[in-house]
């Protein structure tokens, strides 16, 4: 009689996502920084919290510095020194100098979202410093007439470049790791669109992280199904219509 090891998960990992905003803890509604729901007044509490029910990875956004109104990066420091789990972090990363400040706090990757777009060279250029583990392109979209348009600084502002034309240069630029974020879902537990996830998976055939819009377990399943390997969570663990940790 021979035993068999169960077949592994393909449950995509799910990254808890800490947004930064003047010093506090909060989840906006499709990106707008005036509609902010405060989870945490502090960010170290809110990333512990996470951690103590089985994390295994972090997603922090410095939204202040994604819009140009300050910057956290002694509270990102902080998380990073206490929470003992890698640690990813996005928001206002626009050129090489900032990118190295973060990783030099022990951030185990950045984020690049705007300057994807402004200055793809920096992709090219982190990627030949850092190696493609430690540098992830954030593709944040929102539909527009039928095409998916970049939406950049802070999503503020359409960049108009399409989805298929960036991940086409990114993939040519060795990039492995891309996260795709429906803005007009992000923090308004919708729910993911199915036939967009589906596109998305078909555009990026590399490690693929979805955020935006993530609601329930049957949103997880169609990540699995589709073989997306990481989601970021924020409002839908906050709020508990996704149970966290994932039932076995």
């Amino acid at each position: 009689m021979t035993s068999s090891s169960p077949a592994p998960s393909l449950a995509p990992l799910i990254l808890p996502c800490v947004d930064i905003q003047q010093g506090r803890a909060v989840r906006l509604y499709e990106g707008d920084p005036e509609r902010e729901t405060v989870y945490f007044d502090s960010p170290l509490k809110a990333a512990e919290h996470w951690v103590a029910r089985g994390a295994g990875m972090l997603h922090l956004v410095d939204l202040d510095a994604a819009t140009g109104r300050g910057e956290n990066k002694a509270i990102i420091a902080e998380i990073v020194g206490a929470v003992g789990v890698p640690v990813e972090v996005g928001g206002g990363i626009r050129d090489h100098k900032s990118a190295e400040a973060l990783l030099q706090l022990g951030v185990a990757r950045v984020v690049i979202g705007t300057a994807a777009v402004a200055h793809p060279e920096l992709v090219s250029e982190l990627l030949a410093a850092h190696g493609p583990e430690r540098v992830v392109v954030s593709v944040d979209a929102r539909a527009e007439g039928g095409r998916l348009e970049v939406a950049t600084h802070g999503w503020a502002q359409g960049s108009g470049v399409q989805v298929a034309e960036i991940t086409a240069d990114l993939a040519g630029r060795g990039l492995e790791i891309l996260i795709f974020t429906d803005v007009s879902r992000d923090g308004t537990l919708r729910g993911l669109d199915a036939a967009l996830m589906a596109e998305i998976r078909k555009l990026w055939i590399n490690t693929l992280i979805v955020g935006g819009g993530v609601r329930d377990l049957q949103d997880v399943a169609l990540l699995e199904a589709l073989k997306v390997q990481g989601a970021i969570v924020g409002r839908a663990i906050y709020e508990g219509t996704l149970p966290y940790p994932l039932p076995v």
